[in-house]
């Protein structure tokens, strides 16, 4: 495993800054909404930019919102620089979300040397869908999602799981087809948004609170927000979201939850 030196770090988050600008040019030319979320809002408030132990980044857009972003890469992403893939494009991807990634970099995730796509320094572009008003609902599709995302998750889990048990499992979990699972995904995904509801979610990303989703508010009112010194579209209500994910968000965490993602190889532009 390759341990990040703040050189290499500084380095990943100036080729993200670079995707999120694009990701930026184009929703202002295509009148599509989106926000900065998570560790990269976070960075926004707490640091005006990176955290400064970051290696990645996130942008979210509602189901709509995001269908028409992935069509607007098909004419408008810079493809000299750039690809966006999720599993409608890509053989062999194995996530519900998209990923924009520079060219000419790599960045391989420790135990995902072995997917069968190009790799490169990425920012994660999650589509967001309805959960069910009702807590019991809610509580029923938090398990199906869960499911979902450990049979996409086995074809890492079978190599990253440490306990033999459960490798196994991912094994077996891992024999099914990925036609059939994103075949139920989309039947997830046309489910969760047939009428509006009051909170959305990452489907196949784990909700770290108990309440199994977000509110929907939080994504519709955006305000421009600065981050690194440019300006990117981030909630407005930052402090309720932020509160909400991550509770006295301006506190640091001690210096043992600083973590980034274990990296096997890592090539960087020149």
């Amino acid at each position: 495993m390759i341990q990040l030196d703040d050189r290499m770090l500084r380095q990943v988050q100036l080729v993200q800054l670079e995707m999120l600008t694009e990701v930026d040019r184009i929703c202002r030319k295509c009148g599509i909404k989106y926000n900065i979320i998570a560790g990269t809002l976070l960075g926004a408030v707490r640091h005006g930019g990176y955290i400064p132990w970051d290696d990645d980044a996130d942008v979210a857009l509602l189901r709509p919102e995001y269908e028409k972003f992935r069509r607007a890469c098909r004419t408008e992403l810079d493809k000299t620089r750039f690809i966006f893939q999720d599993h409608r494009n890509t053989k062999g991807y194995r996530w519900g979300y998209g990923k924009i990634r520079r060219k000419d970099t790599l960045f391989l995730r420790e135990h995902q040397e072995h997917m069968p796509y190009m790799q490169g320094i990425f920012i994660d572009i999650f589509p967001l869908d309805g959960v069910p008003d009702n807590y019991m609902l809610r509580s029923m599709q938090n398990f199906e999602c869960f499911c979902i995302r450990k049979i996409l998750w086995a074809r890492v889990g079978k190599y990253a799981e440490k306990n033999l048990l459960k490798r196994q499992v991912y094994r077996l979990l891992d024999k099914i087809p990925a036609k059939k699972i994103f075949r139920y995904y989309y039947l997830m995904v046309c489910k969760a948004n047939h009428k509006q509801t009051r909170m959305v979610r990452i489907l196949t990303f784990p909700t770290p609170n108990s309440e199994y989703g977000y509110y929907r508010c939080w994504y519709e009112n955006s305000a421009d927000t600065v981050f690194e010194g440019k300006v990117f579209q981030g909630i407005k209500d930052y402090d309720s979201y932020l509160s909400f994910k991550f509770g006295s968000y301006m506190e640091l965490p001690p210096i043992e939850k600083r973590k980034v993602h274990p990296v096997s190889r890592i090539k960087l532009l020149e």
